[in-house]
């Protein structure tokens, strides 16, 4: 049945907005001294968990690191090169994916008995997990910048270490860790290239 509340946006979104989603947001490295507070992690999530997944599936975990305690826990599972700039961020995102996702799929896909599609399929379960927590990931970046918080993703870890920290004992596992904040425009490197339309894509 059609969405009787359902509004069609369709109207490209002003300069501006694109600019801070897109055209000039930037991965930061480094963070000015101003904490993100508990009600813009709420707002956050509550922007972000509406992006699309296949079957309404919504595999992502997420794990706000921000104490001392927790930042201590984190920062030996970091690669070199990242120890700084996350112990720095006022809050880390450990972006996880929960390997029973398929559990929660009579609550969240009233459509068909979805949670029988995956049940004893293995790869279908570590395929799903994997790509729809990356895209909940893409999301939560997006969802960030529109509410005027800077992000850093990175994959520089020891994920069995992050998962042993933050995650022993459940079926979750890590994805890849974004830092939040207000990004320290001294530490924002020039951007680098991208592939032309033409070097990425082909229209038949």
């Amino acid at each position: 049945m059609p969405d009787p509340a359902f509004r069609p946006h369709n109207a490209p979104l002003a300069d501006d907005a694109l600019a801070q989603l897109f055209t000039e947001a930037r991965s930061h490295n480094g963070w000015q001294d101003r904490p993100v507070s508990d009600e813009q992690l709420q707002a956050l999530y509550d922007l972000w968990k509406l992006g699309p997944t296949s079957a309404n599936c919504c595999p992502a975990r997420v794990v706000f690191v921000r104490s001392a305690e927790a930042k201590q826990k984190l920062e030996p599972c970091m690669s070199e090169g990242n120890r700084l700039k996350t112990t720095s961020a006022p809050v880390t995102a450990i972006i996880g994916m929960d390997m029973t996702f398929y559990e929660q799929l009579p609550k969240l896909f009233l459509h068909a008995d979805a949670r029988s599609w995956f049940l004893g399929n293995q790869p279908m379960i570590d395929d799903a997990a994997f790509r729809n927590s990356s895209l909940q990931g893409a999301y939560f970046i997006l969802a960030a910048r529109a509410l005027g918080i800077d992000t850093g993703p990175m994959s520089g870890m020891d994920k069995a270490k992050v998962d042993e920290a933050f995650f022993a004992g459940t079926a979750v596992r890590t994805n890849f860790i974004c830092n939040l904040g207000y990004g320290d425009p001294a530490h924002v490197f020039p951007r680098s290239p991208r592939l032309s339309f033409d070097e990425a894509c082909r229209v038949e």
